[in-house]
């Protein structure tokens, strides 16, 4: 939908900004390159907190100008926050008997922005975020959205920010895994985010000089990582490096869960270092430890690649917002920053395909992928 913002208003073009799923580092970054964007142009934004919860209580939304965005560029997190739950489209609801019903709460949100005067939204999220700003854009919303997330797996740009953070984050903890492993003479098993893609760990993993990698686009088979991992202690050092993406599954088999319940919208992934582990010791004799690197690689300050990366799109999110093109998203097409449809950008996730070039080199270093 293309509808050119006017030039004259008789009150300054009001810009909201809102933050949702798990939360990346550069978000920040992001969220001082749209506001400095929007007010250079003469225009008010405003911040919605927790997503789009601060719309839905009504005690959410913040004024932001140049002094709430003063110096949070190298922050981690988000000054808006953030929440993976809550989608307004199905907005759980507890009925008296105890049961939970979803309702669609749209409408609610879109007449919650004409109540605001809020002209536009710039809605900052990964997948499932966007999916909800694309909904919400076919009922009406003039929205634009920015890729965010560490899993770096929409299809529709090259890379989003805070992946590379993450990569980094990973890559020193293998670092130091290699010390304390080739002290005790253990395979350490360590469990990286990465849902439905391996992006996190093949490419840490291949920094960190891993001797494995399973993830979810390759299936593994047990007796094969074991295999490898007998043939490295006998080659020496005998130690041994095994990165897992959270999402990996062996062949024929399912994804790791923690905690219990049957929402598949709502199970989370977790687990797979622990049982990988207990396997691989079980089967080789060899000690073999676990752990799991978590939400420290959504933490921490941004590497300097996705403070850049982050400012860029959120400062082509205005000028797509300035040219009306709204029911977009920005996404990274080198050497250039575009605007794609939304509904294209969240179609299909981007997948490590068997041709991935960091997948080959991995391969022709000797890595195994347990297949």
């Amino acid at each position: 939908m293309t509808n050119p913002v006017p030039t004259a208003f008789r009150r300054p073009f009001r810009l909201a900004i809102n933050t949702g799923g798990g939360d990346a580092p550069g978000l920040n970054a992001v969220i001082r390159a749209v506001v400095l964007s929007a007010l250079n142009r003469g225009w008010d934004v405003v911040g919605i907190r927790q997503g789009y919860d601060g719309l839905l209580d009504g005690d959410g939304v913040v004024l932001l100008d140049e002094s709430a965005v003063e110096g949070i560029t190298h922050l981690g997190g988000t000054i808006l926050g953030t929440t993976n739950r809550g989608n307004p489209l199905r907005w759980k609801k507890e009925l008296p008997d105890g049961s939970i019903q979803e309702v669609d709460r749209s409408g609610e949100i879109i007449q919650a922005f004409q109540d605001r005067g809020i002209d536009a939204l710039v809605a900052i999220g990964g997948d499932g975020s966007l999916h909800i700003a694309s909904q919400l854009s076919d009922r009406g919303l003039p929205v634009v959205g920015v890729p965010k997330t560490i899993d770096n797996d929409l299809a529709a740009t090259q890379v989003t920010f805070g992946f590379h953070t993450a990569v980094q984050t990973a890559t020193d903890a293998i670092d130091k895994l290699h010390s304390t492993a080739q002290s005790h003479e253990r395979i350490m098993v360590v469990e990286l985010m990465g849902r439905h893609t391996g992006w996190i760990a093949l490419f840490a993993g291949v920094s960190g000089a891993a001797d494995a990698i399973l993830i979810p686009e390759v299936p593994y088979r047990l007796d094969a990582l074991c295999r490898h991992m007998e043939a490295k202690y006998e080659q020496g050092p005998r130690y041994g490096i095994v990165v897992v993406a959270e999402g990996s599954h062996p062949e024929g088999g399912e994804p790791s869960f923690v905690g219990e319940g049957d929402d598949t919208q709502n199970k989370r992934y977790g687990g797979i270092a622990e049982q990988v582990a207990a396997q691989v010791q079980e089967k080789t004799g060899l000690e073999t430890r676990s752990l799991v690197l978590g939400h420290l690689q959504r933490g921490g300050q941004p590497t300097a690649y996705d403070r850049l990366l982050a400012v860029r799109f959120g400062t082509a999110a205005v000028d797509v917002v300035a040219r009306g093109d709204f029911g977009c998203m920005v996404a990274l097409d080198p050497p250039e920053v575009k605007a794609v449809p939304l509904e294209e950008a969240v179609k299909k996730i981007k997948s490590i395909t068997p041709d991935n070039d960091v997948l080959h080199t991995a391969r022709q270093l000797g890595i195994s992928f347990g297949d």
